[in-house]
């Protein structure tokens, strides 16, 4: 079992942050912010998928002004991106955002960041220090010789202590790189210096091919480690495709247990039915099903770990030369030809989904 951190909670439009609660899944949109209608539907979009915070950049003041027809549309809480512009906060803060991301050394001073820790405490917004290696200020990178985890680190304790001087708590921090020794190395130090709760990811990680596998690397480490109460994954693209790479990085780790698990044999020698096949035809067709409760599910190749993978399932298929066996809770429900296969182990799927209650 893996111990987690405990950080303090803070609550982003009711949903809570840090202690004991769920991992948060986080996105952002990559619309226009100031195209209302295309913003509401992709946050619609990554709500349905699973996205629990959606972030949204706010550029400008078209931006601000559109989060009066953004936010009352939107099923999940929002958080206000904020570059350079502290009086884009305040305007974002007045349209009722639930939430704020700041990086507080390029919002033009301190007074221009009491102000907006002012404005977000009244109304109880939440702010997230966002330090990226690619925004530390001059001083720092001159005094550590360049972006380092110790620059990182002193970049976000300065900024907390200038929240924390106008009393404000409800802070989250994210220290973010792309280059993931440096990334976690930061998240570990900061851990020694304070309880705030963390936002983890790798950021600009890439396309998502690249993007998935450094993001499971640098998220999957310190989730691993108990750090990390929200995380996105950053990945060039649709964003949709963020959260169901989030998804899976967190279900490997039993941090998640919603939907479906595989367990899908690599196939070797021995395998004699076309498993790669069967695999990407069943995925596909359970995908469509949109099955939100605890589901695992075997496809093996063989009856060397075949039969034994199957049975720790709901439901298995373990192959053999040109046919199969299925299993539904550890028993055996039937054998067939390999043409018949993946029709007879999706009737068992949706048999299950439609008729037993907890699928």
């Amino acid at each position: 079992m893996i111990k987690r951190r405990i950080t303090r909670q803070i609550s982003v439009g009711g949903v809570v942050v840090g202690g004991d609660a769920p991992i948060v899944i986080q996105s952002m949109t990559n619309t226009d912010t100031a195209d209302a209608a295309a913003t509401v539907a992709q946050i619609k979009e990554l709500a349905a998928a699973g996205c629990g915070l959606v972030r949204l950049t706010v550029p400008d003041m078209a931006a601000a002004e559109a989060l009066a027809e953004i936010i009352p549309e939107s099923p999940v809480p929002l958080i206000a991106d904020i570059h350079f512009d502290y009086r884009l906060a305040l305007a974002a803060l007045e349209k009722g955002i639930h939430g704020l991301r700041i990086n507080p050394g390029n919002i033009g001073g301190a007074e221009n960041v009491r102000a907006v820790a002012r404005a977000a405490k009244e109304r109880g917004v939440p702010i997230r220090i966002g330090v990226n290696s690619g925004s530390l200020s001059k001083e720092i990178l001159a005094k550590h010789g360049g972006v380092t985890a110790e620059a990182l680190v002193e970049s976000a304790l300065a900024e907390i202590a200038l929240l924390e001087a106008e009393e404000f708590y409800d802070i989250k921090i994210s220290l973010k790189a792309s280059n993931v020794p440096l990334m976690l190395a930061a998240y570990r130090e900061l851990a020694r210096h304070t309880d705030y709760p963390f936002h983890i990811g790798v950021t600009e990680a890439g396309t998502p091919w690249r993007g998935s596998i450094k993001s499971a690397v640098g998220i999957g480490a310190l989730l691993a480690e108990g750090l990390g109460d929200t995380l996105r994954v950053s990945l060039t693209g649709d964003p949709v495709q963020e959260v169901a790479v989030a998804k899976e990085i967190l279900r490997s780790l039993g941090y998640y247990d919603c939907g479906v698990e595989y367990i899908i044999c690599p196939t070797c020698g021995r395998t004699k039915i076309d498993l790669p096949a069967m695999a990407a035809e069943i995925e596909s067709r359970v995908e469509a099903l949109n099955i939100e409760k605890p589901l695992k599910l075997a496809i093996m190749g063989c009856v060397v770990n075949g039969p034994g993978e199957a049975r720790e399932a709901d439901f298995g298929l373990a192959g053999g030369h040109g046919e199969g066996v299925l299993f539904a809770k550890g028993e055996i429900v039937g054998k067939y030809p390999a043409d018949r296969l993946v029709d007879e182990f999706m009737r068992l799927v949706q048999n299950a989904v439609c008729q037993v209650p907890g699928l």
